[in-house]
């Protein structure tokens, strides 16, 4: 018997989550930059009854993806694939983030399109800042949807100028990533294969905790107070939207984004934020 895979790369509270929620009966191949964050996710999972599997990736480095994506598909039928990597603007700077939040994604993209089953789909976990950022023209959505992964940080309005800061960066990235999940649905669904994103927006992780306690926390109270929903999101309530895009109920549904976020981009579009 093939046995099937499900590989989620970067392992925190969302990919622990969806691990969890995804693995039983499969081989789960855990993949982060961490190797201690890795192994501490890799012993939960398994004394909870998965079978587990675990490879260091950096992602953005192509030779690190494609050797994960090879490791996949040596275990069996790579029939998910979910990427939550990413670093967030208290965390990083902005050539950072936007190695790791929009090339990462785009070689995850690209990489697991080869290896990708038939009947097999993709989640890339966005966030709801690709829905804040200002319009883009059409031909910087163009080039960031299309251009190859290899040349996408030489794009110029991806200059130190163009995105002063982190903030500016994670924004793009995240809009960036839409646009890539939009274009990849074209060659994943070549191989059968469907690919969505999802944009999270407030949910409770150790990493919303350090941004919470950042300099942006009043915004993010702001947010959550101003919101429909009033609260924080849970990483099992995007657990349970990511297995609905991975499973049969929605098979006519690729190349698009899902807003988790309670509220909040509608409050900002609405004027109560």
């Amino acid at each position: 018997m093939n046995k099937e895979v499900v590989v989620v790369i970067g392992v925190g509270g969302i990919g622990q989550a969806i691990a969890r929620r995804q693995g039983a009966g499969k081989t789960v191949l855990l993949a982060d930059i961490n190797e201690d964050t890795l192994a501490s996710a890799a012993g939960e999972l398994r004394s909870m009854g998965h079978t587990i599997t675990t490879q260091r990736v950096d992602v953005s480095v192509r030779e690190s993806v494609a050797a994960l994506a090879n490791s996949a598909a040596g275990l069996g039928s790579v029939t998910q694939v979910i990427t939550t990597a990413g670093l967030s603007p208290v965390q990083a700077s902005p050539s950072a983030i936007l190695a790791v939040d929009l090339l990462g994604v785009a070689l995850v993209l690209e990489e697991f399109g080869r290896v990708i089953a038939s009947g097999g789909a993709g989640i890339v976990i966005s966030s709801m800042a690709g829905h804040m950022l200002p319009p883009l023209s059409p031909e910087q959505n163009e080039a960031l949807a299309y251009t190859p992964a290899d040349d996408l940080l030489k794009l110029t309005f991806l200059a130190a100028d163009g995105v002063p800061n982190s903030g500016a960066a994670y924004g793009i990235s995240k809009r960036a990533n839409h646009l890539r999940v939009q274009a990849a649905g074209i060659d994943w669904g070549e191989r059968g294969a469907r690919v969505n994103s999802i944009s999270p927006g407030i949910i409770l992780t150790p990493l919303a905790e350090e941004e919470m306690a950042g300099p942006g926390g009043p915004r993010y109270r702001e947010m959550i107070q101003a919101s429909p929903a009033g609260r924080v999101g849970t990483t099992d309530e995007i657990a349970s939207a990511a297995a609905y895009l991975l499973g049969p109920d929605a098979g006519f549904i690729t190349g698009s984004d899902l807003l988790i976020d309670g509220g909040v981009i509608a409050a900002i579009r609405s004027g109560r934020l």
